[in-house]
């Protein structure tokens, strides 16, 4: 049995007395967790069976992720106190991408041209009107579009376009760098890795022995504290029969492009839409490609790539950008993002003594990922989440709460 201080191939162990840290999971709520729990001196270990920068496979949504920073434009009726806790994470960002850009070396493709939102038709147009009511509500900035003004922000969008908002606010990043980025500076922060999979989270037990990690080879991490951060693939984690909550997936296939060489970008800004009632987004980066999504699917832990949903996507992108159609397709992705019963993040201690939630973001994974790394190391180190992050607690009652995704959710 391999247990947390012998040595294995890669694996950097830990050997400082700080309370244990296990955190199952390496995707960006994972590693951002990780990192901020080893700044405040605890002892951490991430176990995942894919390295950073393998292919995306469809378990991975941050490999598979567009990166839009914009809770303006993804604000949902219903969802106002989400809407304010992402309004926080944006404004932390800034300083979170300095810091950490320092210290891992690594640039995360920050982009802060803010966000065009526009609508297809008549209908398109009142679902707009309805979201800026909610925006002023919610304190969240943005500027009503004609057409005209639209395009001439962006020249591609289809002259048939009926207008649209404009979030300076809602900004985006890539997350396959930050993703690397915060793997380094996780590493320079002292947190060891572990190329495995997390099979059962083994409970103390009467006879106080500590929390335990299981492994898929066989091998137990003894732990004091587990932060459980695999999305949707939590629930393929046996636990103590104590109530974790249920994260569902929601399957998202998308598009990465790219213009023909010597062209220039197809969107100089993120520019979301609504066609007949359905998202559809364009995410630009700095090296010229752009992410196009993306489907919105409850269809269990399929994440088979299909001719019908990567037509729906470039359907009604055509309709918004029709120069879409002359870009060359560089991936086609799927990746399925963890939906909580009240698609709600779940934050913290949970029902079983030292097992911690960093999951349910759903669409906003990116999004949060400053405020839970901030939130889930402050629970783990103090042992109670920051105030307000308290809404969020993985503890929380949650009763029926939607548990389906709509037609004008946005990505």
């Amino acid at each position: 049995m391999r247990t947390w201080n012998e040595p294995r191939s890669g694996a950097n162990r830990p050997t400082n007395d700080g309370d244990r840290v296990v955190v199952v999971g390496g995707g960006i709520v994972g590693r951002v967790t990780a990192w901020r729990a080893a700044q405040r001196g605890l002892s951490v270990t991430v176990v995942e069976p894919d390295p950073v920068g393998a292919p995306a496979r469809g378990r991975a949504s941050s490999v598979v992720a567009a990166g839009m920073l914009t809770p303006a434009t993804e604000a949902v009726f219903g969802e106002e106190r989400l809407v304010e806790l992402g309004v926080r994470s944006t404004r932390m960002y800034p300083d979170f991408v300095a810091e950490l850009e320092r210290a891992s070396g690594v640039r995360v493709g920050y982009r802060t041209t803010g966000t065009l939102l526009v609508a297809f038709d008549r209908d398109d147009m009142a679902v707009l009107s309805d979201l800026q009511d909610l925006q002023r509500r919610t304190g969240v900035a943005s500027e009503r579009l004609t057409s005209r003004e639209c395009r001439r922000l962006e020249p591609m969008l289809a002259p048939s376009v009926r207008g649209g908002l404009h979030a300076p606010d809602d900004h985006s990043v890539d997350p396959r760098l930050l993703l690397r980025a915060l793997a380094a500076a996780g590493a320079a922060a002292g947190v060891a890795e572990l190329a495995d999979r997390v099979e059962e989270i083994t409970d103390g037990g009467p006879d106080g022995a500590p929390l335990g990690v299981r492994l898929a080879d066989g091998g137990v991490l003894p732990t004091d504290q587990t932060v459980l951060a695999a999305g949707c693939w939590n629930d393929r984690i046996t636990v103590p029969e104590r109530v974790v909550p249920h994260l569902r997936p929601v399957k998202g296939q998308l598009l990465r492009m790219r213009p023909p060489a010597g062209e220039p970008p197809i969107v100089g800004r993120t520019v979301r839409g609504l066609v007949r009632g359905f998202p559809v987004y364009f995410v630009p980066r700095e090296d010229g490609e752009v992410i196009v999504g993306a489907t919105q699917e409850e269809r269990g832990y399929d994440t088979a790539l299909t001719a019908g949903g990567l037509w729906q996507v470039l359907r009604d992108a055509r309709e918004l950008v029709p120069g879409v159609t002359e870009l060359e397709v560089t991936e086609t992705c799927v990746g399925l993002r963890p939906g909580s019963p009240d698609n709600e993040p779940l934050l913290g201690p949970t029902r079983i003594p030292g097992v911690h939630l960093a999951g349910g973001h759903y669409r906003h994974g990116v999004l949060l990922a400053p405020v839970t790394g901030e939130a889930v190391a402050e629970a783990l180190a103090d042992g109670a989440l920051p105030e307000y992050a308290r809404a969020f607690a993985a503890d929380r009652e949650l009763g029926g709460g939607r548990t389906t995704t709509g037609e004008k959710q946005w990505n």
